[in-house]
């Protein structure tokens, strides 16, 4: 049996939910139109539905044609319309849903939750909260103690190469910020001549003379990574997730670009949807830079373990055919 709905106000947000209605017809609901206070020549027509009235013919409306649903799509500047409208229906046995027109943001990880009972929207959340977290803490340490099973052979020579390739210590370590933007110690096989750590700090680039030559060759084949396995045993890394920066790359374009502290939501990632994307390497324009946590963000939004396995395999393929590596 099909329940009848109507959508009060007829903006972006509800003629979304009028098309996610009509191309889910499991759901059984039967969409008689749209409320609102514009004129049709203001609103300039919709697909999806007609308008049946005004805002306040809504609750007679409800009453006379036995609607059975009621979504509210107002946009929440409208408080007090919205507020006049729902004491209009209490006078009806229709089922009232508000729809936060938050949820036309740009949003990471959008979800409902309950705090005492109290509804919260999450707007920017981590999507390892829940049985998500145990499954990507769980993946990343089968993963990372098989990898250093494997390589740990090829770690003690490359640690002996370096030593003896050039002075210096074996490994490089480095401030970069963790989750939720907290300081967290990097290792790397060291590759340079420097070790810098400060206020301002160089990107690697083509042909850089404070690269070593063993440490171009690590560098090529991405060996220089292996000893942030680990860190993901450590718990503050993951095998895939946003590739962490120095800190003094992090200050700079959080300033420039907007949003890019969002993703320290979640663990920094050896690989990353980004470096799997074209952009592995030098990010020596802000548009890469730009680019590069765009890939990040999607990543939060669209997490999956199968999407974990995909960026892994994708990295060796990319690691064997050395692109922007240097």
């Amino acid at each position: 049996m099909q329940r009848v709905a109507v959508i009060a106000g007829e903006g972006e947000l509800g003629r979304k939910l009028a098309e996610r209605i009509q191309v889910t017809p499991f759901l059984g609901i039967r969409l008689a139109g749209f409320f609102d206070d514009r004129s049709p020549e203001r609103i300039g027509g919709t697909e999806a539905g007609e308008i049946l009235g005004s805002l306040n013919q809504v609750a007679a409306y409800v009453k006379t044609h036995h609607v059975d649903l009621i979504y509210i799509t107002l946009p929440m500047a409208s408080q007090p319309r919205i507020l006049k409208l729902l004491d209009e229906l209490h006078d009806t046995t229709a089922s009232i849903y508000f729809v936060p027109d938050i949820f036309l943001f740009d949003l990471i990880q959008a979800r409902m939750d309950t705090i005492g009972g109290i509804p919260v929207v999450a707007a920017c959340e981590t999507p390892f909260y829940g049985i998500n977290g145990l499954i990507k803490r769980a993946s990343d340490i089968v993963l990372a103690t098989a990898i250093l099973v494997l390589v740990l052979p090829l770690m003690l020579a490359i640690a002996i190469a370096v030593k003896l390739s050039s002075p210096g210590p074996v490994l490089f370590r480095q401030r970069r910020y963790g989750l939720d933007g907290k300081e967290i110690i990097i290792y790397k096989f060291r590759t340079m001549t420097v070790a810098e750590d400060g206020n301002v700090i160089k990107q690697a680039t083509r042909h850089d003379l404070r690269v070593t030559r063993f440490g171009a060759l690590l560098r090529q084949n991405s060996l220089d990574e292996l000893p942030q396995f680990f860190n993901v045993l450590q718990g503050r890394m993951s095998v895939v997730g946003p590739r962490p920066h120095a800190v003094a790359h992090n200050e700079m374009y959080r300033k420039l670009i907007r949003g890019y502290m969002i993703r320290h939501k979640v663990k920094p990632g050896i690989t990353g949807l980004a470096q799997v994307s074209g952009m592995r390497g030098e990010t020596d324009t802000l548009d890469k830079m730009t680019t590069r946590i765009e890939y990040d963000l999607a990543y939060l939004r669209s997490w999956s373990l199968q999407l974990d396995l995909q960026i892994v395999l994708k990295t060796i393929l990319v690691v064997l055919k050395k692109q922007n590596a240097y």
